[in-house]
């Protein structure tokens, strides 16, 4: 259907559900001014060109509903597509659905629904109202009555998979519909298995699918409450592969999801082997991932279980020391978390000694002559208090720091 030229994004050339002026007076798609601003670090208005002095959003209520109010007047032709090009893209889409539904040899026309499904956001809409996401989920459920056995099933559902990963997920009304399809517990099941067992490629589109899910507020526990160890198992061999830094990306920040809502899946977590995984590969990531990894092993080194693993990998202290102070600000002050909750619960001799040996102690002292956070340099003050008396008879530990904590040598 034909729409007004000002309910257009500049950006998109789409209708907009959520528009947001910017300083430029330029009024936008919320979704994407944000992309231009934060993905692709721009500082320009898209429309103008004009530098941009602030990135504050201001929501355009009084053009939302217009274009509600414009929506509802044309409810009723909204159904008919609205040129002959937009006619012909519908009739092979139902065309493509039936032959998926119809024949045994699915590969061929999933590739070609793929293809038709990626040209833009009103053909998406139009495969969801027309049970496009129905059919699909039903391919990707059979590999569980075929038990993986069946080649041609196998890679219908690795397509199926590739086609779900093109909608946009959202916690909108539109697409409660989806997500409900996308939490059965049959589904979820077979996402773990091509997790498992899958391409690559498959392999990443069930983790960006997941990740979509986190980001629509969909309750992890209620759909992976089934899958445990093994579902943290699959994610944690894509974190660890290296020759797809995206897919192992994409797994982490799933799991900081997941993990920060849930205790019970921090558990889980902790018994699949999550955190001599994230110990090992600490040392040698890059600034992105390093700063995912260290949050992932503050969150599970906030349970017992968490903690008495980080101690017993032998190298967990050794790791976080090293990042400290040499990749960010949010990496300091995550592993100054993590170095708090292993010493003040353990403060056996040996982990105060891995501390001294290893440089904590050492980067603990510069934080608190560089500052940083009033809460970051209260931990570390609070740390030294509590393990000053057993620092204190080591030669390298200052004597200035000694005073000015007030430790002195008769503590």
């Amino acid at each position: 259907m034909d729409f007004p030229q000002h309910f257009r994004c500049p950006i998109s050339m789409e209708l907009m559900k959520d528009p947001v002026t910017i300083c430029t007076g330029v009024t936008y798609e919320r979704k994407n001014i944000e992309k231009w601003l934060n993905s692709y670090k721009k500082n320009t208005c898209p429309a103008t060109m004009q530098c941009i002095d602030s990135f504050e959003m201001t929501p355009n209520h009084t053009l939302k509903r217009l274009i509600q109010a414009w929506q509802q007047n044309g409810k009723s032709k909204s159904c008919i597509p609205s040129s002959p090009a937009q006619a012909a893209k519908h009739e092979e889409l139902i065309s493509l659905l039936k032959t998926i539904e119809s024949t045994p040899f699915k590969v061929s026309p999933l590739k070609k629904l793929k293809s038709v499904v990626e040209i833009g956001d009103e053909i998406k809409l139009d495969f969801k109202k027309s049970g496009g996401v129905e059919v699909l989920v039903k391919i990707v459920v059979q590999i569980l009555v075929e038990c993986c056995s069946d080649f041609v099933a196998f890679r219908a559902c690795e397509e199926a998979i590739g086609v779900l990963d093109q909608l946009p997920l959202s916690d909108e009304e539109e697409d409660c519909q989806t997500l409900q399809l996308l939490m059965k517990p049959e589904c979820i099941k077979s996402f773990t298995i091509m997790l498992q067992r899958g391409s690559a490629e498959a392999r990443f589109c069930i983790v960006s699918i997941f990740q979509k899910m986190a980001r629509a507020d969909f309750h992890w526990n209620h759909a992976i409450k089934d899958e445990g160890i093994d579902f943290f198992k699959s994610l944690l061999e894509i974190v660890s592969d290296e020759m797809c830094t995206r897919a192992s990306s994409c797994a982490l920040q799933v799991l900081i999801d997941i993990l920060d809502a849930s205790k019970k899946s921090r558990l889980q977590a902790i018994e699949a082997g999550a955190l001599c995984t994230l110990i090992d590969l600490l040392p040698d990531s890059n600034k992105s991932k390093c700063e995912k990894i260290m949050l992932l092993i503050k969150l599970l080194c906030e349970c017992a279980e968490g903690r008495l693993a980080f101690i017993e990998h032998g190298l967990g202290i050794a790791a976080i020391s090293k990042k400290m102070l040499n990749v960010s600000t949010a990496a300091t002050k995550i592993g100054v978390k993590i170095l708090w909750l292993i010493c003040i619960s353990h403060p056996t001799e040996n982990v105060l000694e891995e501390m001294l040996m290893f440089g904590s102690v050492k980067k603990l002292v510069a934080l608190l002559h560089i500052g940083g956070s009033s809460t970051t340099k209260a931990r570390v003050i609070k740390i030294f208090k509590y393990h000053g008396n057993t620092w204190k008879r080591y030669p390298c530990f200052p004597s200035d720091i000694k005073d000015y904590l007030g430790l002195g040598y008769d503590i």
